[in-house]
C-alpha cells in the first residue's frame, strides 16, 4: 500500500464506536494530525491493557524510527509475512495486537494521468472506503520502545476491487465481530482474520490530484 490513510473523525467517535476509553494523554502540539495519516506520524490506536480497552496515541513504524535514525527515509509501516520469527514474537502475544481506526486508505493509480497543464503526467491518488462500516477497523500490532509506542498495519491478498490498482497486497479491513477475536485470541485465529474485506462492500473514487488541478483541453 503506498502509506496514507486518513481518520476523518473526532477521537469521541473511536470511543464510542470501540467502546474504549483514553490510555493516553491526547498530543496536544501542532503537528499531530490524526486525520491524516502517513509514515513516521501519529495516529490514534485501539488496544487492549489489562481489562479494559482503551485508545493510544502511536507512531507509525513499527521498527521504532530505526530507518529514520540511520538517514533511511522509509518506515515499517505494513506486514504481511506474519510468521517471521520478528513478527512473530509480537503477533502471537494478545497484548500487542491492536485495531487502527480508518475512514479512507489511499494507493496510488497504476497508470500516470496528463493533466494537460505542460507538466510531467502523475499518478493520482485512489481512495477507498467501507460502506457497512464508515469508521472501520484495520487489523494490527505494536511494540513498545523506551516511552514510545509504535504500530504497524497487517496486509494480506487484494481483493477485486483492489487488485487492478494494487495487485500485490491490501491492509486487513476487520469485521465488527472480528474485533475481539483480533485482539484476545490465539495465533492461528489471527492467521485466519488476515483476509481481503469483501470487494462488494466497498467503494473508490479517483484518481483525484491533490498538488495539481486538471486544465481544460483547447480543441
Amino acid at each position: 500500500m503506498c502509506n496514507r490513510a486518513r481518520f476523518d473523525g473526532e477521537p469521541e467517535t473511536i470511543t464510542e464506536r470501540f467502546s474504549a476509553e483514553w490510555l493516553a494523554a491526547k498530543p496536544m502540539d501542532n503537528r499531530f494530525d490524526p486525520k491524516e495519516l502517513r509514515p513516521f506520524g501519529r495516529a490514534y490506536v485501539v488496544r487492549n491493557e489489562a481489562d479494559r480497552r482503551g485508545l493510544d496515541v502511536m507512531e507509525w513504524d513499527v521498527l521504532a524510527g530505526q530507518a529514520k535514525q540511520s538517514s533511511r527515509k522509509i518506515a515499517q509501516t505494513n506486514v504481511r509475512t506474519l510468521h517471521l520469527p520478528q513478527w512473530r514474537s509480537l503477533v502471537t502475544d494478545p497484548a500487542n495486537r491492536c485495531l487502527i481506526p480508518l475512514t479512507e486508505f489511499c494507493e496510488w493509480a497504476r497508470e500516470p494521468t496528463d493533466l494537460g497543464d505542460g507538466k510531467k503526467p502523475i499518478k493520482g491518488e485512489m481512495w477507498f472506503g467501507v460502506t457497512d462500516q464508515p469508521v472501520f477497523a484495520i487489523a494490527g500490532f505494536w511494540r513498545q520502545v523506551s516511552e514510545q509506542r509504535y504500530f504497524a498495519m497487517v496486509t494480506c491478498d487484494a481483493n477485486e476491487l483492489v487488485a487492478p490498482i494494487h495487485p500485490k497486497a491490501m491492509i486487513t479491513i476487520l469485521r465488527p465481530d472480528d474485533h475481539e477475536r483480533w485482539l484476545t485470541g490465539s495465533y492461528d485465529d489471527v492467521l485466519s482474520l488476515q483476509r481481503p474485506y469483501p470487494a462488494d462492500r466497498m467503494t473508490v473514487r479517483g484518481p483525484v490530484f491533490p498538488t495539481r488541478t486538471p486544465t481544460s483541453r483547447l480543441i
